[in-house]
């Protein structure tokens, strides 16, 4: 009987790369997708409100709707097992007592002490420019979609990033409130079908400064 040898996480992230051609034949399950993404939602987030919003764009007519609004990633969109689009939820202010509520069932907080955070909370967000909340919602974004890209290079999938695409018109494409979802960025996620290019970094002596 053999064994699977789960990569280390110096392995993971040395090895990830953004890979932009995929194995077309390959699937990835619902659950296991579900399973990737519950990992990267471990990822934190501002007073943990979790504000991403995750659309699996992965049948035929769904692509299709996708490669007229990514037309500078055709490839990624042809060839993935599927594209995540990461969006942020704008009035994710509604979801606070639900988030709470369940932190409390599950033994992670006094009942007490979310019954103080959760007005407190939705009384400050309230009062923060949407703009303010858009960055901050931004953030947390960027940080779970690390964790997606990470996630699926452990399970042995490749990853590529994509910004190139018509921001504008993409939540409502797919029938979301365009002014309640905000698009962040596309990933696709699939069997690699080359071992993409090797990139270099600046060294840390240039970039970090210890005082």
């Amino acid at each position: 009987m053999t064994t699977t040898t789960q990569p280390t996480y110096q392995e993971t992230v040395k090895s990830r790369r953004s890979i932009r051609t995929y194995q077309p034949d390959v699937k990835i399950s619902q659950q296991e997708m579900q399973e990737l993404l519950a990992e990267a939602t471990l990822a934190p987030s501002s007073l943990n409100l979790q504000p991403w919003r995750f659309l699996v764009i992965e049948s035929e007519e769904g692509k299709a709707t996708l490669k007229e609004l990514a037309k500078l990633n055709q490839r990624q969109v042809e060839t993935s097992s599927a594209v995540i689009a990461v969006f942020v939820d704008m009035e994710n202010i509604e979801t606070t007592q639900e988030i709470y509520d369940l932190a409390v069932e599950e033994g992670v907080m006094p009942a007490d002490v979310r019954d103080r955070q959760v007005p407190s909370i939705q009384s400050m967000l309230r009062a923060i420019p949407r703009e303010e909340m858009r960055a901050m919602n931004f953030i947390d974004a960027g940080l779970v979609s690390m964790q997606i890209m990470l996630s699926a290079q452990a399970r042995g999938y490749a990853t590529n990033p994509m910004g190139g695409f018509e921001k504008a018109k993409i939540a409502e494409a797919y029938d979301l409130d365009k002014n309640r979802f905000e698009p962040v960025m596309l990933i696709s996620i699939g069997k690699a079908a080359d071992e993409g290019h090797a990139s270099v970094r600046l060294p840390i002596d240039d970039i970090a400064k210890w005082v």
